[in-house]
């Protein structure tokens, strides 16, 4: 989580303090806009295939300061909660690959629908919204009926805010940023994902694990087995425990078999 944040706002001030610089020498800000051209990620497939780092680059640069500071503070939010029940490294796999898919399902709507046509050539996008978005909604599928306090609300369940955002996202894809709203589709549709594979126990992050020598440990009954490896059945049955009834439902030493398994990596 603070590895995407810091990238997140270096990239934020090092543009920003170019273009304030530009635009006191020269009153424009040619150079910035050109660095925000170059990371943003281009819906035509012609360009695309020039600028093919972009899928990438795009979740790391943002076009204003609102658009920035709210994404780092939903990550900074939901990253915490989401790295209380699993590792760094699950976080990591999240970020990336719903950013992936959230550029994915935009290059797709912009290029199938006749909606976007006319602006298909000169359609971009740029931000880590669909990346946190995928950060959100994997926390809420992992942890429902877990609440935050809001300002005017109070108390709200994940599972409804994050119902709430994708509505409003669905009503956003027939707006002025229907780019931004479909990319946070394609990142709600990975996180979710993500997390029901994990709970059947399939753990997509494990391509980012670092390969390990086994170290051999004698049991009680003389048999030898891996040691240091985490339970992956027990894991996952603690997290379907929570899924159905929420993180308090946990007994004293489930709660201590889920922390040290978040601390295995």
């Amino acid at each position: 989580m603070n590895l995407f944040i810091g990238i997140n706002t270096a990239i934020f001030v090092v543009v920003g303090f170019i273009s304030v610089a530009e635009w006191l020498f020269t009153r424009n800000t040619a150079t910035a806009n050109l660095i925000k051209e170059y990371i943003s990620m281009p819906a035509y497939l012609p360009e695309l295939l020039y600028k093919f780092w972009t899928p990438l680059t795009y979740m790391f640069g943002h076009s204003g300061f609102f658009h920035f500071i709210f994404n780092m503070l939903w990550l900074y939010w939901f990253g915490q909660i989401f790295e209380d029940f699993l590792s760094a490294r699950q976080l990591t796999f999240t970020y990336l690959s719903g950013g992936l898919a959230g550029a994915v399902l935009f290059i797709a709507f912009y290029n199938i629908f006749p909606a976007f046509s006319d602006i298909l050539p000169v359609a971009t996008l740029i931000g880590a919204s669909a990346s946190v978005m995928a950060v959100v909604v994997a926390t809420a599928t992992l942890l429902p009926d877990y609440s935050i306090r809001l300002l005017l609300f109070g108390n709200v369940k994940l599972k409804f805010l994050v119902i709430a955002f994708i509505v409003i996202d669905i009503i956003g894809i027939a707006e002025l940023n229907a780019g931004g709203s479909i990319a946070h589709l394609g990142g709600a549709l990975m996180g979710f994902i993500f997390i029901k594979q994990l709970q059947n126990g399939n753990d997509w992050s494990k391509i980012f694990a670092k390969k390990k020598k086994l170290k051999v440990a004698a049991t009680n009954y003389g048999h030898k087995v891996p040691a240091g490896l985490p339970d992956q059945e027990v894991i996952d049955s603690i997290l379907d425990k929570i899924s159905r009834s929420g993180y308090d439902s946990l007994s004293r030493k489930e709660k201590e078999e889920l922390f040290k398994a978040s601390n295995k990596e």
